[in-house]
């Protein structure tokens, strides 16, 4: 399998301080979403910047159009809370335990 990046930015600039109740509940659907996919191996890493800009998901896929559907399915992506974008990646370098 191939690895992907997708990043995924908020719709709007002020999206983490005035974060609704249905968006959290969104939100919340992103992070089982993205723990099913580290349960089932297909997760490297993910997480958000802290200032709000943006979150990145290295995954692995079997080709750029099954990428580009792991990242449509993303719950934040699906119900428009955020954007996305799919790259092919290559992770170089990567510490043995995250911090």
């Amino acid at each position: 399998m191939e690895q992907y990046v997708y990043l995924i930015r908020p719709t709007r600039d002020s999206f983490v301080d005035s974060m609704t109740e249905q968006e959290g509940k969104v939100m919340d659907r992103h992070f089982d979403y993205l723990n099913e996919m580290l349960s089932e191996g297909n997760l490297i890493m993910a997480g958000p910047c802290l200032d709000g800009a943006f979150g990145i998901v290295v995954f692995r896929a079997e080709s750029e159009d099954m990428a580009k559907k792991v990242m449509e399915s993303d719950p934040s992506v699906m119900e428009r809370v955020m954007t996305g974008e799919v790259h092919p990646y290559r992770v170089s370098l990567m510490e043995k335990e995250s911090q």
